[in-house]
């Protein structure tokens, strides 16, 4: 009995520790965007690409702690890897900021759905991924449930299209990347981390002011710093440490699909929130109703693609043994 007890208990560990994975991530990345939308609204600082390298700074002096504490080996990650990796975040980055500004929340929604079929084509294209037809139906869902909740109005012109086209690529290539460098290099997602943040601090705070002053108008070194802004820009820094991290273990954990998938549990959580902090206003049956399908279609996913056949790499020698072991009948 140990013998059969021992799987059993190891998959329960497995999907404890992912559970707390995505905990973790959710929790961080709908504070941060209740952090940064206080400081963007209230305070008035509106220097997005600038935060981000801030971000990244905070970032890289975990990992410094980190690998002080031995959490962090020395690993090898080819430069050429690196400078890859962060030319498609750092336009992940200043291409979503620059989609929000220039499109309208509708738009900018849409384009955050667009990244699952083409998160989904990378993984087609890279990695022979085959997805059954319930996993196929279950991610349409998913885009139904939170096209009707979020997509409220739908105008776009060719700056904010072309704009948006770079984020959802680049972001896609960037979740994608991290997987297949931990894969390729077996980094943890610490030493991931540990190569990818001093490389992203020092690029996105060279290149931010810049960015966000053709953005804005607005110098970030001419702020009005005060105690209660530079609170938030702190409060908004710790945060993203945790951000960082906890995408990194769960694209580790998981693959930039599932990440994505789950990413929309996120944007459900941020509407609740918004109602519970920022008035009720917007809380309609349209609303409610998409959230609905969108929480069934996450559902579904969870159980299509974990099922065998679900999401597998494309393979004519798996499928064969499998039926010659359990003596199926081919389906």
């Amino acid at each position: 009995t140990e013998r059969t007890m021992a799987p059993s208990s190891k998959a329960d560990r497995k999907a404890a520790a992912d559970a707390a994975a995505w905990m973790f991530n959710v929790i961080t990345s709908v504070g941060i965007i209740i952090v940064n939308k206080a400081l963007m609204a209230t305070y008035g600082f509106s220097f997005a690409t600038t935060l981000t390298g801030l971000h990244f700074a905070t970032t890289t002096l975990m990992t410094a702690v980190l690998r002080w504490l031995g959490y962090i080996q020395a690993s090898h990650l080819p430069l050429r890897e690196l400078l890859k990796f962060v030319l498609f975040a750092n336009f992940s980055i200043v291409g979503m900021n620059v989609s929000l500004m220039w499109n309208s929340v509708g738009f900018y929604q849409i384009a955050k759905l667009s990244m699952i079929p083409v998160s989904c084509l990378l993984e087609v294209v890279f990695d022979k991924i085959r997805y059954s037809r319930d996993t196929k139906l279950s991610i349409a869902v998913v885009l139904l449930g939170v096209a009707i909740c979020t997509v409220t109005d739908v105008s776009v012109n060719f700056k904010g299209f072309a704009a948006t086209f770079v984020a959802v690529w680049s972001t896609s290539l960037q979740q994608y990347y991290v997987h297949f460098l931990q894969r390729k290099y077996s980094l943890s997602s610490f030493n991931l981390l540990g190569h990818t943040a001093p490389a992203q601090a020092v690029s996105l705070l060279v290149v931010g002011p810049f960015v966000d002053y053709w953005l804005t108008s607005k110098r970030v070194d001419a702020f009005d710093y005060d105690m209660a802004s530079l609170t938030f820009i702190i409060l908004s820094c710790t945060i993203a440490v945790g951000t960082n991290l906890s995408q990194f273990i769960c694209i580790g954990r998981f693959t930039a699909v599932s990440f994505q998938v789950l990413g929309h549990m996120k944007t459900i959580l941020v509407l609740i929130l918004g109602f519970l902090f920022f008035g009720k206003e917007g809380l309609n049956l349209q609303v409610v109703m998409g959230m609905v399908i969108a929480v069934v279609g996450m559902m579904w996913y969870g159980n299509a693609s974990s099922k065998p056949g679900g999401k597998e790499r494309w393979s004519h020698t798996i499928p064969i043994t499998k039926q010659q072991k359990h003596g199926d009948n081919p389906a």
